[in-house]
């Protein structure tokens, strides 16, 4: 349950429209549900602005599917990461109204209106096309959570000029997200350019010595450009959700 529905619910109890039973009735899961395997938090979204996010990994497919059977009984949207093919085949079969996104290996369900956050767009970079799972994982929880994206894929500095013809770009969007593997150079490039928030993302791509993404996450750590913040190795869902923070903080001040 988010603010604008228990405030809702609790201007319809002051004016009569809502009877004290109802309300009860609607309230009587929080603070969260009991699953026995989870305890499904159904005062997240009224805390951070969101509902609760499922990760799909180290889950079997029934507990993934209640989970969120359980999040939708509340009326909740839905969202899932790090869910590989064979466990959404088994969700989707068991919650039909589940659309499963291979790219980003995300599911989501969508059963209320999700409002807009913020007034432009979040810029998502990535260098280059093996970083799209992480950059699309980003984009598809920038979407669940309300803000538009701008993507600027496969602009690594590999071909710099790719990235500077797009950098009209940055003039209209308010953060920037960008997904990087190998030495994790690019947000330092793309730091040097901007002036607004910049989120970045260092992914497990790389040979060798890149370590499955420590190169790039202490090349990141590493930045030359000044206020480059970072997150963890593959997170594209934890730098979607700090942006929100970001553009939710501005709405509210």
């Amino acid at each position: 349950m988010d603010a604008k529905r228990l405030r809702e619910l609790l201007e319809g109890v002051q004016s009569g429209a809502t009877g004290v039973e109802a309300a009860l009735r609607e309230l009587k899961d929080l603070p969260y549900a009991d699953l026995g395997y989870a305890a499904v938090d159904h005062h997240r979204a009224l805390r951070h602005g969101a509902p609760e996010v499922i990760l799909g990994h180290g889950k079997t497919a029934e507990q993934i599917a209640g989970i969120a059977r359980e999040l939708a009984r509340a009326g909740d949207n839905v969202l899932v990461t790090r869910l590989d093919a064979d466990k959404a085949q088994a969700v989707r079969a068991a919650v039909p109204a589940m659309t499963f996104h291979e790219l980003s290996r995300t599911a989501t369900l969508e059963q209320a209106p999700i409002p807009p956050l913020g007034t432009r767009p979040v810029a998502l970079v990535s260098a280059g096309t093996s970083d799209l799972p992480v950059a699309e994982e980003c984009a598809e929880t920038l979407r669940m959570l309300g803000a538009s994206v701008e993507r600027v894929y496969d602009v690594g500095v590999a071909g710099i000029h790719r990235l500077l013809h797009k950098r009209e770009v940055f003039e209209r969007t308010s953060v920037v997200i960008v997904v990087a593997g190998m030495e994790g150079a690019l947000p330092s490039v793309v730091g040097g350019m901007v002036s607004g928030p910049i989120i970045a993302v260092p992914t497990s791509v790389g040979y060798g010595v890149s370590f499955g993404g420590f190169a790039a996450l202490a090349g990141m750590l590493s930045s030359c450009a000044s206020g480059v913040v970072v997150c963890n190795i593959d997170n594209g869902f934890g730098a979607a959700y700090a942006a929100a923070r970001i553009l939710r903080t501005r709405e509210q001040y």
